[in-house]
């Protein structure tokens, strides 16, 4: 009982002296240096370290966007009506593109692009036309964001295993992962993995085949402001 008084005394003790600290230096502002009240104002208060000004693009402004990277196909089997592309190497990618910035955390992309893949004499290529959005989180410097979107994905393929030689034109889509790193307000570095999903119906030596000809791209690349 004597240890819990002894510790509200001691509180109540704290409590006084820094009131009567803050009177005092309130008064002493009040009078003046010399006593004289009205002669000396208080110093404005302290205030916290500005946050840095944003690097990146204002929203609403449209900007330009190209990437280069590697293909990287999927690995579904292709020794059946209804495969993929198993065994196929890493090919080359490419991707140009515009969009704008329509609020500070999405923006809207429209892009073309093309990629490939090599499996001995057997060549896929894809060339796909989209449209989609990327949910991004603001910062003045550094900006992961998170994509997806729609479009008309133009493909070939060779293949004398499956008997196939022939095109298509089919819908498509893709899921993007990537970040913008601002060097200024108008340009960026950005990095950028995308899977892509299409499926085309070809001709072939056994009548018609639905082949996989999906798989990842990892991007590097630049945005730039208009």
């Amino acid at each position: 009982m004597r240890k819990h008084l002894v510790l509200i005394l001691a509180g109540l003790f704290v409590a006084v002296t820094a009131t009567a600290a803050v009177a005092a230096e309130y008064d002493r502002y009040e009078r003046g240096p010399r006593g004289r009240s009205g002669d000396y104002a208080p110093p404005p208060p302290r205030r916290g370290a500005d946050m840095p000004p944003p690097r990146h693009a204002q929203y609403g402004q449209p900007y330009f966007f190209a990437h280069v990277g590697i293909f990287d196909p999927n690995n579904d089997p292709n020794d059946r009506p209804d495969g993929g592309l198993q065994g196929f190497d890493s090919g080359g990618n490419f991707e140009l593109g515009i969009g704008s910035r329509v609020s500070p955390v999405f923006a809207v992309d429209g892009s073309i692009g093309a990629y490939r893949s090599e499996l001995g004499s057997a060549e896929a290529t894809v060339v796909p036309l989209t449209i989609g959005g990327r949910l991004i989180i603001p910062h003045p410097f550094i900006e992961p964001y998170l994509g997806a979107g729609l479009g008309l994905y133009a493909t070939n393929l060779e293949d004398s295993f499956r008997g196939i030689d022939d095109s298509s034109t089919d819908f498509g889509g893709y899921l993007s992962l990537g970040a913008d790193f601002w060097l200024n307000p108008r340009v960026a570095l950005n990095f950028e993995g995308k899977y892509h999903w299409v499926t085309s119906t070809f001709d072939s030596n056994i009548g018609t085949e639905d082949v996989n000809l999906g798989g990842w791209t990892a991007n590097l690349g630049v945005r730039v402001a208009f």
